[in-house]
């Protein structure tokens, strides 16, 4: 049986104070203090409600942590580094890119790792992964708890989950979507009365000319313009995973998750994960106006094939029984695959650095991060 207190809820908030905006409704089924969707539940996996890149190969982590040694090199290899992960999951992909330090001692030494998790039960998951890890842990609930210093960053499916405001055109300009109760009681889609004014303005030329019906969304600038501020003043960089678009356009991504397959957003509020697409281009542009450098985006098949993922693949295959090899081909297929089943394409990466550091392995034509 579903349960129907979040959805009880919502209901009587829209009651007393009115439709609620498709953000507010968002951050409520994901973040609701007690039957919030990331609140409560460990959702990765078979038995969960969908999989993630990590969980799919330790080719993924591994590679993310030759990625970050070649950024620390860059940087003129610092005593201390601290890996900061946004939202890491069961600590799945923090052990395999630990694992691929562990051949760089000058680096591994003065690593400290942060991890920013809201969610009780991961943060449980992630500890009992990273148990064997000597290395300073810290858990926050934000990164402006991080204490400052140099940085590589990871977030991997982290955006795609901050709560999105949507808009729909109408003859009379551009008014926020909203979630309403319908004459059966049923939660249903609309619009506010009033358009938002000067709305338009900032808009990119492509969305302003969308036709009347068109849905844009967008989320505010804050969380990337954190990690943007942090890497340009304390050295640095950010590497961004996710699904999206590269360029800012209208239409509607918003949808929910249950069991690895798509579901109604509106139907089962906090028992199903909500995401909507990243707009890619957004994020670039809100780093580069704090001043920071933008590297890519490329998709993510590109960004882990220069960075060696086939010739790890091939390293790990060599020693494996024919079983296992048979897996770990399938996994490359998933990771780097342009196909319905594959998150080639429809992933993108994204890295933004502090001005100095002109090109990052696997987002521009420059050295590769490695694959040995």
């Amino acid at each position: 049986m579903t349960d129907q207190s979040l959805l009880n809820e919502i209901k009587a908030l829209i009651k007393s104070s009115g439709p609620m905006p498709v953000w507010r409704y968002m951050e409520t089924c994901l973040m609701h203090p007690r039957y919030g969707y990331y609140v409560s539940r460990d959702p990765l996996g078979r038995e969960g409600d969908f999989t993630t890149s990590p969980e799919v190969s330790q080719m993924f982590g591994e590679l993310l942590g030759l990625w970050t040694a070649s950024v620390w090199k860059q940087m003129g290899s610092p005593q201390s580094l601290r890996l900061i992960e946004l939202g890491p999951g069961r600590g799945t992909m923090m052990a395999d890119a630990l694992r691929a330090l562990r051949v760089l001692p000058p680096l591994y030494q003065g690593l400290s790792i942060h991890l920013v998790e809201v969610n009780p039960v991961l943060r449980e998951r992630q500890s009992a992964t990273l148990s064997s890890v000597r290395n300073s842990i810290t858990w926050h609930d934000s990164i402006d708890d991080v204490p400052d210093g140099p940085s590589v960053i990871l977030a991997n499916e982290y955006f795609d989950v901050l709560p999105i405001h949507q808009m729909v055109k109408r003859e009379s300009g551009w008014h926020e979507r909203v979630i309403e109760i319908d004459p059966n009681g049923k939660l249903q889609f609309g619009a506010a009365s009033e358009p938002t004014p000067r709305f338009d303005v900032l808009l990119p030329p492509l969305v302003r000319a969308a036709p009347v019906g068109a849905v844009f969304e967008w989320r505010p600038d804050t969380e990337i313009m954190k990690l943007a501020t942090r890497v340009r003043d304390q050295d640095g960089a950010a590497l961004i995973i996710d699904y999206g678009h590269l360029r800012s356009d209208a239409g509607d991504t918003f949808q929910a998750i249950a069991r690895h397959t798509f579901t109604d957003p509106l139907k089962a509020p906090g028992q199903a994960d909500v995401t909507a697409h990243v707009d890619f281009q957004a994020l670039a542009r809100a780093a580069e106006d704090v001043g920071a450098r933008v590297h890519g985006p490329v998709t993510q098949g590109d960004f882990l094939k220069r960075v060696g993922i086939d010739t790890r693949a091939a390293a790990l295959m060599q020693k494996a029984t024919p079983e296992v090899a048979t897996d770990i081909s399938v996994a490359l297929k998933r990771l780097t695959d342009s196909g319905r089943s594959g998150m080639g394409s429809m992933f993108k990466v994204l890295g933004i650095s502090e001005p100095r550091l002109t090109g990052l392995a696997g987002l521009s034509d420059l050295e590769q991060a490695g694959g040995n």
